[in-house]
Formats: structure tokens, C-alpha cells, sequence
């Protein structure tokens, strides 16, 4: 793990940024009737050999971020299996846009971060009270 310097306001700001790219991502529009939501990941998608390539750019920022704020080794690993998954999956013709409604990788990798940070917090706590 990363020991990083970030204060808990700078990394509730890099969630709050990351939250607001996955929400683009993979939520940001309602289709009518179904009320499906899908982001521009899965409208992207539907642009065979470019869509899904260009999505995975956000998805290195993320993991990124991730590093930068001290995510343990397996959840960045994790964030990149989904990424990876993602990339590969959507590419396939339209089975791929259907997988990539439903599979929402880049959500995935927030609820990752955020437990992540969260258990950090907590340890942190833990060692505080151990070591008072």
C-alpha cells in the first residue's frame, strides 16, 4: 500500500470526483419507458473498436486516484479485472452493450474505493485508540 499524505477532505474530494465520473459513466441517462439507466460507457459502446477503448481512459484515471489515495494492492487489482472485463466484454457486438448496461464497471470501482477508504478510516481509528 501507498502511504500518501492526502487529508480525509482531499480523498472525500477525489471520491466525490470519481462518484460524479461513474455516474457519467455508467448512469447519467434514463431510457424512457424501461427506466434503464446507462451512461455514456454503454453509448460509447455501440461504436464498434473505439467506444469501449475510450471509456477505459477514465477507468486507468480511477485507478489512479485509487493508488494516489493509498487503496490497498487488491482493490486497485480488483479495479483492474473490472476495467479489463469491461474492455473485453463490451467490445463484443451488441452482447457487449447489453453487458455493459448491466455490468457498470466503473460504479463497481467506486463502491471498491469507497470501502476501501472507509476501512482505511476505520483502522486508523483502531490504531489511534490502541496507541492513545
Amino acid at each position: 500500500m501507498v502511504q500518501t499524505s492526502l487529508s480525509s477532505a482531499d480523498t472525500a474530494d477525489r471520491l466525490a470526483r470519481i462518484a460524479r465520473v461513474a455516474a457519467l459513466l455508467d448512469s447519467r441517462f434514463r431510457v424512457p419507458v424501461i427506466g434503464v439507466r446507462v451512461g455514456w460507457d454503454s453509448i460509447l459502446g455501440v461504436i464498434p473498436g473505439i467506444g469501449d477503448a475510450v471509456t477505459t481512459v477514465p477507468a486507468g484515471w480511477m485507478i489512479w486516484q485509487g493508488y494516489q489515495m493509498g487503496a490497498r494492492k487488491r482493490t486497485l487489482a480488483r479495479m483492474g479485472l473490472n476495467a479489463g472485463i469491461d474492455l473485453i466484454v463490451g467490445g463484443v457486438p451488441i452482447i457487449g452493450d447489453l453487458f455493459d448496461v448491466a455490468f457498470k464497471s466503473h460504479k463497481k470501482n467506486l463502491a471498491l474505493l469507497q470501502s476501501d477508504m472507509q476501512r482505511r478510516v476505520i483502522h486508523a481509528s483502531s490504531e489511534e485508540v490502541a496507541h492513545g
